[in-house]
């Protein structure tokens, strides 16, 4: 049910080859139907890393690994560096006084992120660029952003892009695991 869910809202998200707004909402509601399930008690950050782990060890072809090193080593580099995609930045502008280091968070971030290239650490780099990917995904959802508009356009255009090669990537790797237990969906088929 997850795969077929998935493959439903890639379909759609193919068929909006001029918004890239629209195409990562749809292909982040593939991701989500492939990933998501029972949450653990850790949240989505630990849930992404360990759904990649269990995918990379499913990708005996280094697929995901020629993703993220290969087709899109730049727009991940970039993406990582943004701080408009950085959660502590929004925080600190919305004057929560946890993130008042917002800045000190973003060069950590940045270093482990350059230690994890250093290592070609597919799964670290992957959960760090989905969790950005996840505040970009929360300002079109949140409404944060307006549709169409000059600003934040890079960082959609590219995580729309990204999200094009890597969300079917997964589903594959999920299609040729059929006896791998992924969980039970978040919200399964119930009969009337």
């Amino acid at each position: 049910m997850r795969i077929h869910r998935a493959i439903s809202w890639i379909g759609r998200a193919e068929k909006e080859s001029e918004d890239p707004g629209a195409a990562f909402l749809f292909y982040w509601i593939a991701f989500n139907a492939a990933y998501g399930g029972e949450r653990s008690v850790f949240g989505a950050r630990d849930d992404f890393e360990t759904f990649f782990l269990r995918l990379q060890q499913l990708d005996t072809e280094g697929r995901l690994y020629g993703i993220v090193w290969s087709t899109f080593p730049g727009p991940i580099r970039l993406f990582l560096e943004n701080r408009y995609v950085f959660a502590p930045f929004w925080r600190y502008h919305h004057c929560d006084p946890e993130a008042q280091n917002w800045d000190e968070r973003f060069k950590q971030a940045r270093r482990r992120f350059h230690d994890a290239l250093g290592r070609r650490d597919t799964v670290k780099v992957l959960s760090m660029l989905f969790d950005r990917l996840y505040v970009l995904r929360n300002q079109l959802i949140h409404g944060g952003a307006t549709w169409n508009s000059g600003t934040n356009r890079d960082q959609l255009r590219d995580g729309a892009a990204i999200l094009r090669n890597v969300v079917p990537v997964m589903v594959d790797l999920m299609m040729d695991a059929p006896r791998t237990d992924w969980g039970v969906p978040m919200y399964p088929v119930i009969e009337a």
